[in-house]
C-alpha cells in the first residue's frame, strides 16, 4: 500500500461551492460519525472555560489541559487567579505559548469580572469581547458552548475544512463565520463548531488529510481529495 502525494497543504485554494442539497447530507454524516461533538478542554464551570479558552489561542488543548489540572485545583474564580497574582499565576501556565500576556491578560479579566459582573461570566458578544484577552473567537466559544447560543468560532481547522470542502469559502475568518452560519442546518447548528474542529483536528489534517478514512469524502468539493486515498 502507497500513500499520496504528501506535499499538499492548508495553503490551497479554496474549493468549489458545495451543492445546497449537500450541505445537509455533510452534517448529518458527521453527527453519525462523531459521537461526542463536545470541547476537548478540560472545565468544570463557565469561568473555567473562559479561562482555557483564552489560554488556547495558538496553542494546542492538550497543553492547555495539562497546565488547568495543575491551575484550576488551586484557583478557579475571579478571586482566587487574582490572590495568585500575575507572577503567581504564570508558575502555572508557563509551559503555554504566549503565557506571558496571556497571564496579564486573565488577570486583568478576573479584576473587570469581579468590579463589572459580579464575578460571573456575562452571557453578551459585547461584554464578553471587551474583556481583557478575548477576541471574536473566544466569545464565541463561550457563547456556544457555556450558553447554548448558536455562534460559529472558526479557528484553523474550521476555516481549512470550510475553505477545502467547499462548505464555505473565504480569504478571511469572518468572511467564513458568516457563510457558516448562513448554511449550516438549524438542527445542527449549536454542534456544528465542534463536528468541525474535531473533523479537521483529525480526519481533514492540514499536510495529509485522511480522505480514504473521511465520512463525508462524496460531499466534499476538495479537487485534489483523491491523491490522498491509500492506493
Amino acid at each position: 500500500m502507497s500513500k499520496a502525494v504528501k506535499h499538499k497543504t492548508a495553503d490551497t485554494p479554496p474549493s468549489r461551492r458545495m451543492a445546497n442539497a449537500k450541505v445537509r447530507p455533510f452534517f448529518q454524516k458527521l453527527a453519525d460519525t462523531i459521537d461526542e461533538p463536545v470541547t476537548e478542554l478540560e472545565y468544570n464551570s463557565t469561568f473555567e472555560l473562559l479561562i482555557a479558552v483564552i489560554l488556547s489561542a495558538q496553542a494546542t488543548d492538550v497543553s492547555v489541559n495539562i497546565a488547568t489540572r495543575k491551575l484550576f485545583p488551586v484557583a478557579n474564580t475571579p478571586e482566587s487567579i487574582l490572590a495568585l497574582g500575575e507572577d503567581g499565576l504564570k508558575e502555572y501556565i508557563k509551559t503555554i505559548g504566549l503565557y506571558n500576556a496571556k497571564g496579564k491578560n486573565i488577570i486583568k479579566t478576573c479584576q473587570m469580572l469581579i468590579d463589572k459582573h459580579n464575578s460571573q461570566v456575562p452571557e453578551t458578544r459585547k461584554e464578553l469581547e471587551a474583556l481583557a484577552g478575548v477576541g471574536r473567537k473566544t466569545a464565541n466559544v463561550v457563547l456556544n458552548t457555556a450558553f447554548g447560543q448558536p455562534t460559529m468560532a472558526v479557528d484553523t481547522h474550521i476555516f481549512r475544512v470550510s475553505n477545502r470542502t467547499g462548505l464555505a469559502t473565504g480569504k478571511t475568518v469572518l468572511a467564513v463565520e458568516k457563510k457558516l452560519l448562513e448554511r449550516i442546518p438549524k438542527e445542527f447548528i449549536l454542534d456544528a463548531h465542534h463536528y468541525l474542529i474535531l473533523h479537521g483536528r483529525y480526519t481533514c489534517q492540514a499536510r495529509t488529510p485522511k480522505c480514504g478514512a473521511c465520512p463525508v469524502y462524496e460531499e466534499c468539493m476538495f479537487k485534489d481529495k483523491a491523491e490522498f486515498v491509500e492506493v
